[in-house]
């Protein structure tokens, strides 16, 4: 029966980070946390068992998603081609952005008193924007010349310029710029596999 309860604790917690993401990307890091345990479907105390506070939610949501993302790589390319891939993750890069902006008001706090976590954050989306872009060379669909770091540099740019949710479509095009200039061509044009 313990093993049940185990199951029904980390589906909970996943529930409140999927949901926390959600609210912190609309609304920010001052976002009801009453609404955020209503919209994973737990109660209250269910969520501050397991986050006693705001900044503990905030972190915790922070490292899923960085962790998410930076885990999503590998998989992406086992059922996508390497440009497909990549402009899928780029895409979900956006979406990541668009959280963590919902929670810059708590995030530098948050970093400064865990020593670490943002080269953690740093070094897992450099390693997924890196076996995507040598997925595209060693298939030469991008240019051999192409710099892992000058993508998320890149990225991180059209986030900044596109940095709402009515702005999708603007970084959308983007990105299809980006790809192009990579050497992508019209395979990063969102056709699918």
């Amino acid at each position: 029966m313990s093993r049940s309860l185990r199951a029904d604790a980390q589906a909970n917690h996943e529930r409140i980070l999927q949901a926390a993401a959600r609210t912190f990307a609309e609304e920010g890091a001052d976002a009801s946390l009453k609404a955020i345990a209503a919209e994973a479907g737990v109660g209250i105390a269910t969520l501050y068992r397991r986050f006693p506070t705001r900044e503990d939610l905030v972190e915790a949501t922070y490292r899923r998603e960085t962790d998410r993302l930076g885990e999503s790589a590998d998989r992406l390319l086992a059922i996508r081609t390497p440009v497909s891939a990549l402009r899928e993750w780029m895409e979900s890069f956006v979406d990541y952005m668009q959280t963590k902006r919902g929670m810059s008001d708590a995030l530098p706090a948050i970093l400064a008193a865990h020593e670490g976590l943002r080269l953690h954050s740093r070094e897992s989306l450099g390693r997924a924007v890196s076996t995507l872009v040598e997925a595209g060379v060693a298939a030469k669909q991008l240019r051999g010349d192409v710099d892992p770091g000058d993508v998320l540099m890149a990225l991180g740019g059209i986030t900044l310029i596109s940095g709402h949710e009515h702005q999708r479509v603007l970084a959308s095009r983007l990105i299809s710029l980006l790809l192009d200039g990579l050497g992508a061509g019209r395979d990063a044009a969102g056709n699918s596999d």
